[in-house]
């Protein structure tokens, strides 16, 4: 049998509709078309999501329903504040760098404040550096040390560029402005008294963002992260703040469900966000009300009752001692004076120890690192001890102007 011969098969044909006209197939060819600019980057991203949490808690309702809510926009705002100043991307400035000032002296103390407040007449009034003054803004560009010699103790004074509202992200050089702040160990927010008093909350407001905290003392709180066991909740004290489930809601927006938070006193959300976070610095600061020969006694008399104020006039030297007088005692430093075997103490050059750290090992530490390892005892004279002179060891604490003979292994 042969096989059937198959169907003859319909012509192939292109239905008109379908046939595309010769110059639109040549444009298939043609090299794709540029895509539309690309999104600005990762920071401000960041920027953008820290204004839409602050506009929501703005417009959030304070009270007990809505803690919790709040607590859990607390918690993110600080996590972006945090990758804002510390950059993953391996391109930009990098972590809030600061300006490149050697620390030298026994303590340092920042100037801070908006342009045109008088900080750098002050550095030149107080130790005799020249920082260029002029009656325009920014005329500061960069970081100017000095050193005040002061009871004995050599005290490195920093004249920052002026700050600008909105410099915690990272405006006019803002970062790096805060980043030399937070090295200090005393803050001068300078203000000018004819100018709005608000303007010190602006201030203070951009030094928080950066993580440093004025004139308060660390959460009396312990966070202690574990295993396995969930959040475990304690309080000693009666808490209006915070509650289990706001801890819980804090802990897991950083991916924390195991740890111990144990509260001694009425700690807020912010407070339990600073001890998760890790990395804020409790810093003493004085508000210097400069310009004061251009307001009234009355107006004098409102301002020096204010806390932490001290009110001068950089340009006519008004009351520079009483600030200098002032910082020392925010410094909190401990003067002690040596004395070689045989001869008289030698009371001009003291050695400056901070009064957290003044046992009399710091202090040979102090001296030099070797000192410690031949170390056999002291001998005292000062208010620490009840003898003068009398036998101490590597633990005693020293008071300040104690007068120190160490005795070394032979």
């Amino acid at each position: 049998h042969s096989r059937p011969s198959p169907l003859p098969r319909p012509p192939f044909r292109i239905h008109a509709s379908e046939a595309a006209p010769a110059k639109s197939r040549r444009t298939f060819y043609s090299p794709p078309t540029p895509s539309p600019l690309p999104r600005p980057a990762a920071m401000a991203t960041v920027m953008q999501k820290i204004k839409d949490i602050e506009d929501e808690m703005s417009k959030t309702q304070k009270n007990k329903a809505t803690a919790h809510h709040l607590g859990l926009l607390k918690a993110k705002l600080a996590k972006l504040r945090r990758e804002l100043l510390t950059p993953t991307t391996k391109g930009g400035g990098g972590a809030g760098e600061g300006f490149d000032v050697t620390k030298s002296g026994d303590a340092r103390v920042g100037l801070v404040g908006f342009p045109s407040v008088g900080k750098s007449t002050l550095l030149n009034k107080l130790t005799g550096t020249f920082s260029e003054v002029a009656s325009y803004e920014f005329t500061t560009l960069t970081c100017i040390p000095g050193v005040i010699m002061y009871k004995g103790a050599k005290v490195q004074l920093l004249d920052l560029p002026g700050i600008i509202e909105g410099a915690k992200d990272g405006k006019g050089r803002g970062r790096q402005v805060i980043s030399t702040a937070r090295t200090c160990n005393v803050i001068l927010i300078v203000l000018d008294a004819i100018k709005p008093i608000t303007h010190k909350r602006l201030i203070e407001k951009e030094l928080e963002g950066f993580g440093i905290r004025l004139n308060k003392t660390p959460p009396n709180m312990t966070f202690r992260r574990k295993e396995k066991g969930g959040i475990n909740f304690t309080s000693t004290v009666a808490n209006t703040h915070l509650d289990l489930d706001t801890v819980k809601a804090i802990c897991s927006e950083y991916r924390i469900h195991n740890a111990d938070v144990s509260l001694r006193f009425d700690a807020t959300a912010d407070d339990l966000i600073d001890v998760i976070e890790g990395s804020r610095i409790y810093m003493p600061c004085i508000y210097v009300v400069n310009k004061i020969d251009q307001i009234t006694v009355e107006e004098l008399d409102i301002l020096d009752k204010l806390p932490h104020y001290c009110p001068i006039s950089a340009h006519l030297e008004w009351n520079l001692d009483g600030l200098l007088e002032m910082v020392w005692e925010y410094l909190d430093l401990c003067r002690l004076y040596t004395k070689p075997k045989g001869l008289n103490p030698d009371y001009e050059d003291p050695v400056i120890l901070s009064s957290k750290r003044k046992t009399v090992e710091d202090f040979c530490n102090q001296i030099h690192k070797d000192m410690a390892k031949q170390f056999k005892y002291a001998l005292v004279w000062g208010s620490s001890v009840k003898h003068k002179p009398q036998r101490v060891g590597k633990e005693h604490e020293l008071e300040d102007e104690d007068v120190v003979q160490i005795i070394k292994k032979i």
